[in-house]
């Protein structure tokens, strides 16, 4: 048996915030207690000081897309270089999408992305399962996927041809995850009224990276979301919308809360700190930044952060789906609907989090509430992951909320030749990184290892009770 003691810190859970004491036995939280109240130091193999450092759970980031096909592509991130990347920016489990190919099934789909994922994740892992072909055999099999511990299926209002379902689709599967105890996610946008406006934007000559966003109205991310919820609601199941861009979505989700349904909503870093001003840079820069739901103007990051505090939204996920800029993203020059859609952000999250602390968005607690407890408990994981407690996974950071860096490409872990926050100072930093009881990140050195990661059987959300 192994004894870790983590001592002097601050443990700051969604919960609580105390001058304490963690004991590590074999890989799980054995004790908490206040600092100096236990002679544990004489027994333990390992002490690591954690004097003016804050111990945290390590960051739960449930939307990454590794390895992901896409627009004749692939995302830049293995799930060995991902997950590497996520633990030096404090996270240390991810949740990631394993796709349907349309003709095949949710087992297949599922098999593959465990030959990408198994044997190579630095951190502990688990899938959601995108259904892009809603049929009879696909409804039965997700009963068998809830039973073995994939309980969330994506369905998409965008993509039509590629992610597409109609809102038939859309109702089976969500009355399927009415009995069954799954979770549907939405990918939000009327695609199909997009497509119009695609071909008109690019039948005017207007094919700059800037135009994606203009054509991805956000009154068509509100309609969605409001199409969606009412599916839903139909159907008597949950819902949770994925990376909420727009205030007019945000409203939406508040509404339907206020009538006590189950409806959460999710946002993402980029949407909080980045706007429309980055994808109208100039020199094709802008293709860098572009995502789908896409950046908005500035104004829609108030109602984001109101949002997280209010609790109509409750996680901030990345949407972690890099692309190079160089050869990947340059496939849409000359026409902005062939640039891959995703941004690099898996190592970023929990630090921009903390800067959003600092400014004073949200309050530390908050900040662990939306990163790493209600992520867990969403998913079917909290309990194990998510919280320092007594019989919790012990997935526990050191960080340091004085020190200052410069987020760059030059200094981020992550696979992909642009950092979406070049040159953005903030302060707070990771300085170590245990999954399970292991050091994986040692005062800012890598001592992980590929194949670390296990994967996760998640139990139904834990919050429908």
């Amino acid at each position: 048996m192994t004894r870790t003691l983590i001592t002097g810190g601050l443990v700051i859970t969604a919960a609580d915030e105390v001058h304490a004491d963690v004991l590590i036995e074999d890989g799980r939280i054995a004790a908490v207690a206040a600092a100096g109240t236990q002679e544990w130091s004489a027994s333990a193999d390992r002490v690591i000081d954690a004097t003016g450092r804050y111990v945290i759970p390590g960051g739960v980031d449930v939307h990454t897309h590794m390895e992901l096909p896409f627009g004749g592509t692939f995302a830049s991130d293995t799930f060995e270089t991902g997950t590497q990347a996520a633990a030096w920016g404090g996270t240390t489990t991810i949740v990631d999408f394993a796709v349907q190919t349309k003709g095949q099934s949710l087992h297949a789909g599922l098999d593959a992305w465990h030959a990408k994922a198994d044997g190579n994740c630095a951190i502990d892992y688990g899938f959601h399962m995108i259904l892009s072909d809603v049929n009879d055999r696909t409804l039965k099999e997700m009963d068998l996927l809830v039973e073995s511990g994939c309980t969330s299926f994506k369905l998409f209002t965008a993509y039509p041809g590629v992610f597409y379902s109609d809102d038939g689709q859309i109702l089976r599967a969500m009355q399927k995850a009415s009995m069954n105890g799954g979770m549907i996610m939405m990918h939000a946008e009327n695609g199909i009224a997009i497509d119009v406006l695609v071909e008109q934007a690019l039948q005017r000559g207007e094919t700059d990276p800037r135009f994606h966003g203009e054509v991805r109205k956000a009154l068509l991310e509100a309609e969605a979301t409001h199409r969606v919820i009412k599916l839903a609601q139909v159907a008597g199941a949950p819902v949770y919308v994925v990376h909420v861009s727009a205030q007019e979505a945000v409203a939406e989700l508040a509404r339907a809360r206020d009538e006590g349904l189950p409806v959460f909503g999710e946002t993402c870093p980029q949407y909080l700190f980045l706007s429309t001003d980055d994808l109208a840079e100039p020199d094709f820069e802008g293709a860098k930044y572009v995502c789908s739901t896409p950046l908005r103007p500035k104004e829609h990051q108030a109602a984001l952060w109101r949002g997280l505090r209010t609790n109509d939204l409750q996680v901030v996920s990345t949407d972690h789906c890099p692309f190079c800029f160089v050869g990947q993203k340059e496939l849409g020059r000359g026409d902005f609907s062939k640039i891959p859609n995703g941004m690099p952000g898996v190592e970023n999250r929990m630090d921009l989090l903390h800067q959003a602390v600092l400014d004073g968005h949200i309050s530390r607690r908050r900040w662990i509430e939306i990163a790493c407890a209600t992520p867990a408990r969403m998913f079917g994981l909290y309990g194990r992951k998510g919280t320092i407690a007594p019989g919790a996974d012990a997935d526990v950071v050191i960080y340091d909320p004085a020190a200052e860096q410069v987020m760059s490409a030059e200094t981020h872990h992550m696979n992909v030749d642009y950092s979406a926050y070049e040159g953005k100072r903030v302060t707070g930093r990771v300085e170590s990184v245990l999954s399970r009881g292991e050091l994986v990140i040692d005062g800012r050195e890598f001592v992980g290892r590929a194949g670390h990661g296990a994967y996760l059987a998640r139990g139904t959300s834990q919050y429908l009770g």
